[in-house]
C-alpha cells in the first residue's frame, strides 16, 4: 500500500489555536493541516503565522515538535508571501496546501519559492480551478490535488450536494489519474452532528475515485478513515480471490459465482495492499 493511499483523513485546525495543534495530531488523523486561511479571522493572521511556524519549528512548551502541512492564504492576498517565508524553512513542514489553486504560474511560483521536495496540494475551489485541474495536477511538484466544495458552489450558485457537484468532482479524479498522482481529496462534510451524513459523503466519494477526504472535526476521523479502507465484506472478497489465484495459478478464474480476471484481482490486491 502506499504512503498516499494511506493519507486518507486530514483534519483542519486553526492557525491560531496553537492549543489545539497537538491534539489534532493525536485525533488519528492521518495528516493535520494547520490553516492559515479561512479558519484565521483577519486580524490574527500575524498570530496564527507566528504560532504555526513555532510549533513546526520547535514545538509547545508541553509537546513535540509538529509535523503538518499548511494552508496557506490564497496567491493574490497580502498574507501569501509572508506566509510562505514563515513556514517555509520549518523542519516540521511536511507540505503546503494552496487555496483556489486556478493557474499552473501559480503552482510554479510557489514551488520554487518552498525548500526542494515540499510537496503542494493544489486545492480547486472555483470553477476555474475544476476547469484547469489536469494542467494543475501535471505541475510537477503537485502532490494531490483537493476539492473545495463549499466555495465551489458559492462560485458556481450551485447547491453544494452530491448530484449537483458530481461533474466537478469526477474531473479532479480523471485529472488525477492522467497526471499520474495520487487520488484526490475530497471536500468537508459541513454536519459536524450527522455522522451518518458524513459516512454517506464519503463514501460516494470513495465511490468516484477519491483517495481521501478533508476534516473539519476531529470527530470526523473515524467515519472518514473507515470509508476509505476496505469493509470486512472487500477484505474476506479479497482474501478470497487472492487465496483462489495462489491455488490455480491463473488470474481468470471464478469465486462467489463471479469470473475474476486480472482487473478483479488487482482490485483485490489493492484492497489488502498486497504485492502477490
Amino acid at each position: 500500500m502506499s504512503a498516499e493511499s494511506r493519507e486518507r483523513s486530514w483534519l483542519f485546525v486553526p492557525g491560531d489555536r496553537p492549543e489545539r495543534f497537538g491534539k489534532a495530531a493525536g485525533s488519528g488523523a492521518d495528516v493535520v493541516i494547520c490553516d492559515l486561511e479561512d479558519a484565521v479571522a483577519p486580524a490574527h493572521k500575524d498570530a496564527a503565522r507566528r504560532e504555526v511556524a513555532r510549533w513546526l519549528t520547535s514545538g509547545q512548551p508541553d509537546g513535540e515538535r509538529g509535523s503538518a502541512f499548511v494552508r496557506i492564504n490564497g496567491a493574490d492576498t497580502e498574507q501569501y508571501a509572508e506566509d510562505v517565508a514563515a513556514i517555509g524553512g520549518a523542519p516540521g513542514l511536511r507540505g503546503v496546501v494552496l487555496p483556489k489553486s486556478e493557474q499552473v504560474d501559480q503552482l510554479h511560483a510557489l514551488i520554487a519559492a518552498l525548500p526542494h521536495g515540499v510537496p503542494v496540494v493544489a486545492l480547486a475551489e472555483t470553477a476555474l480551478g475544476a476547469h484547469q485541474a489536469t494542467a494543475l495536477a501535471r505541475v510537477p511538484g503537485v502532490h494531490r490535488l483537493a476539492f473545495g466544495s463549499v466555495d465551489f458552489a458559492l462560485d458556481l450558485g450551485a447547491r453544494d450536494e452530491p448530484e449537483a457537484l458530481r461533474y466537478a468532482r469526477s474531473r479532479l479524479v480523471l485529472a488525477s489519474r492522467v497526471a499520474g498522482i495520487a487520488a484526490p481529496l475530497d471536500g468537508v462534510t459541513t454536519r459536524l452532528d450527522a455522522p451518518e451524513v458524513l459516512a454517506a459523503d464519503a463514501q460516494a466519494a470513495r465511490g468516484l475515485g477519491f483517495g481521501g477526504k478533508l476534516a473539519a472535526h476531529p470527530a470526523q476521523i473515524d467515519g472518514i478513515n473507515a470509508a476509505f479502507g476496505p469493509t470486512p465484506r472487500e477484505r474476506a472478497w479479497a482474501e478470497r480471490v487472492l487465496a483462489a489465484v495462489r491455488e490455480a495459478g491463473e488470474s481468470a478464474i471464478r469465486v462467489d459465482g463471479q469470473m475474476i480476471d486480472r482487473p478483479r484481482v488487482e482490485l483485490a490486491r489493492r484492497l489488502l495492499g498486497s504485492r502477490e
